[in-house]
């Protein structure tokens, strides 16, 4: 295990969310976390300490959003659902922390997000998606949405693929309370550019992409994977990651089904 380098706070007044409330609500989560669980990290080495990467998870917890950033040694921004801003305890928070909203209608609203998005890549930051789309409610991990390969492709970017193990223990689904004193792994991958996928105007790439991420966090995770989508009535899912192409399994992404005939 390699722990992450000394944390490093970005100031960027001009992308959303709070350098004033920002500064100093992840010195103390990032203190407390590190205080009350044994957070290990590995692969640190892979996640850069300047200029743009997109982390690309597993999600089997909400508390994969306070360990992963936790584990970095830089800022990080995020999408995160429009719910979030329907809640008093959130509606404020979240949005001053980095998050990007994004609107359960879809459409415009989710390329709004997904614009965002590239704006903060495009100011050399470290922006983190988690290519699922919603939480695992199986504990498997499920087929990817191309949304972050597409951001790669635009940005110039790279992928890191992020393994994270134990988060499930220290907060159950359907629990508030997180547990103290468990053992939490956040494992990065080395980063997968979009170059190394072939010409850039195949409208194959990015479910080429997306599938060697996530055979990339299976490995580290030890999670069974399953070429379907998870939470496939989860509105807010297909706003965040529309599929637009057929899929293309690389040949050395975990074993799948047949192609799907249509793409959601």
């Amino acid at each position: 295990m390699r722990s992450r380098p000394e944390y490093r706070f970005e100031s960027a007044p001009d992308l959303p969310g709070s350098d004033r409330i920002a500064r100093p609500l992840l010195w103390v989560i990032n203190r407390s976390l590190h205080a009350l669980w044994n957070l290990q990290v590995t692969g640190a080495v892979h996640v850069p300490l300047h200029g743009p990467a997109i982390l690309c998870a597993n999600h089997l917890s909400f508390c994969d959003s306070v360990f992963l950033p936790a584990s970095l040694p830089r800022r990080t921004w995020a999408i995160g659902k429009g719910e979030y801003l329907d809640d008093w305890k959130t509606k404020h928070l979240f949005p001053a922390m980095g998050m990007i909203s994004v609107d359960r209608s879809g459409g415009d609203a989710a390329q709004k997000a997904l614009d965002a998005a590239a704006r903060v890549l495009d100011a050399g930051k470290l922006f983190m998606i988690y290519p699922e789309g919603t939480r695992s409610r199986d504990q498997k991990l499920h087929k990817g949405r191309t949304g972050a390969a597409r951001l790669a492709q635009r940005t110039g970017a790279p992928i890191i693929p992020v393994g994270i193990v134990g988060t499930l223990d220290v907060q159950p689904v359907g629990s508030v309370a997180l547990r103290p004193f468990k053992d939490v792994t956040v494992s990065f991958a080395k980063p997968i550019h979009a170059s190394a996928f072939g010409d850039p105007n195949d409208p194959r790439l990015a479910r080429k992409m997306i599938d060697a991420v996530m055979f990339e966090i299976a490995e580290m995770t030890g999670q069974q994977y399953v070429h379907t989508y998870a939470g496939e009535d989860d509105k807010a899912t297909a706003a965040i990651m529309p599929e637009r192409h057929p899929a293309v399994i690389p040949s050395h992404a975990p074993s799948a089904p047949a192609q799907d005939s249509c793409e959601k």
